[in-house]
């Protein structure tokens, strides 16, 4: 055999067998960047198990002892760590970026972000005013960049077992009334580290204090329920129990949503005596009550006993934010309508009217 023939030979056995390896790899994992750590619900990232799906390539975080304190705890290097977004993105490239700063930031990483094609998922709300918000709706479609904002809600069987029941399986008849808790006893109360409670408490980062923080779990999935509605007018009463814990923003809030024949009650607060994530949802005939990650309480009919129903969790990619992340991204998912940019302008909007009907103690009507 000639040499030149035995070269092609080679390399082609040598291509064949890189392409049979990358074949068994599988599919290369997402590049995700970090943008901030200031966000205690990092630690989910960053402490998540391997599945193969993201590799984390850079984070953007100044506060170098923050940084060092988090990687360390995580078996992380500081390596990835860059003083700037900027720089880390010039650096890493990455292809998505999570945004854990404060709130005020996220229009900062989009704008960061968007022109150079990089998807971002940012923790809930999506924004700290809606005109923040639609900046950033501008920029994603502008740029055609998915903008994902994650809850922790968005991951519960019960949620999505209690949807089934109310929306597919109509085993309640029409929603009349909706009632979301949410909270804790305060971030100071259960200890959130200084960087988080900085500005958590802050009016300007934060947007407020549990109105924001935590009206906007009820104001996401009952945007879900009614199927994207805005809801016709916001009236909301905030409260400030505890202002020697909190001198600038509100610890407690009730938001009234009405529909054309609905009404959403959320209740946000930093004054409940055990922490809570549940929901009820009353209908014509029957309510499904969420009680927490797993469970339910089922009525159908008035004759009927209550059921407890124990929910599976979401199948994959649909049990975990990053998991989901990179499946939307790499074209395996669609958008699911908790975490989409539509709902959550509605979410913003609606947190927006539910903080003037508290300065101003009045019922907001949103215009059509």
């Amino acid at each position: 055999m000639p040499a030149s023939l035995r070269c092609l030979t080679v390399l082609f056995l040598f291509m064949l067998l890189a392409a049979v390896a990358a074949a068994q790899a599988g599919p290369a994992p997402l590049r995700v960047g970090v943008a901030g750590l200031t966000h205690t619900h990092v630690h989910g990232l960053l402490g998540r198990e391997k599945r193969g799906d993201i590799e984390i390539v850079g984070i953007a975080e100044p506060n170098h002892e923050l940084a060092l304190r988090f990687t360390k705890e995580h078996g992380l290097s500081m390596a990835l760590v860059y003083p700037t977004l900027e720089e880390m993105i010039a650096k890493t490239k990455p292809q998505a970026v999570t945004a854990f700063g404060s709130i005020y930031e996220h229009l900062a990483v989009v704008k960061a972000c968007a022109p150079r094609g990089i998807h971002v998922m940012v923790e809930k709300p999506l924004a700290v005013s809606l005109d923040h918000a639609r900046q950033m709706q501008a920029l994603a479609q502008q740029y055609h960049i998915h903008l994902l904002t994650n809850y922790e809600t968005t991951w519960y069987g019960s949620n999505r077992r209690a949807y089934q029941l109310v929306d597919q399986d109509k085993a309640i008849g029409d929603i009349r009334k909706m009632v979301a808790h949410d909270g804790h006893q305060g971030p100071k109360e259960i200890g959130v580290n200084k960087e988080f409670l900085d500005w958590l408490t802050d009016p300007v980062q934060n947007g407020g204090g549990a109105l924001t923080d935590f009206g906007c779990y009820g104001a996401d999935i009952m945007t879900w329920l009614m199927h994207g509605e805005r809801p016709l007018s916001v009236t909301a009463i905030t409260l400030h129990i505890k202002p020697e814990v909190y001198p600038k923003v509100d610890d407690d809030a009730t938001i009234l949503l009405t529909y054309p024949k609905a009404q959403g009650i959320i209740q946000g607060s930093w004054n409940w005596p055990y922490a809570r994530k549940d929901l009820e949802i009353y209908g014509q005939t029957g309510a499904v009550f969420a009680l927490d990650r797993s469970h339910l309480r089922v009525r159908l009919k008035e004759s009927e006993p209550a059921e407890d129903v124990t929910a599976p969790a979401p199948p994959a990619p649909y049990d975990d934010p990053f998991a989901y992340l990179a499946a939307v991204i790499k074209g395996q998912a669609p958008e699911d309508v908790l975490s989409a940019l539509s709902t959550n302008m509605v979410v913003v909007e609606i947190l927006d009217a539910a903080r003037q009907s508290a300065k101003e103690g009045k019922t907001i009507y949103l215009k059509k």
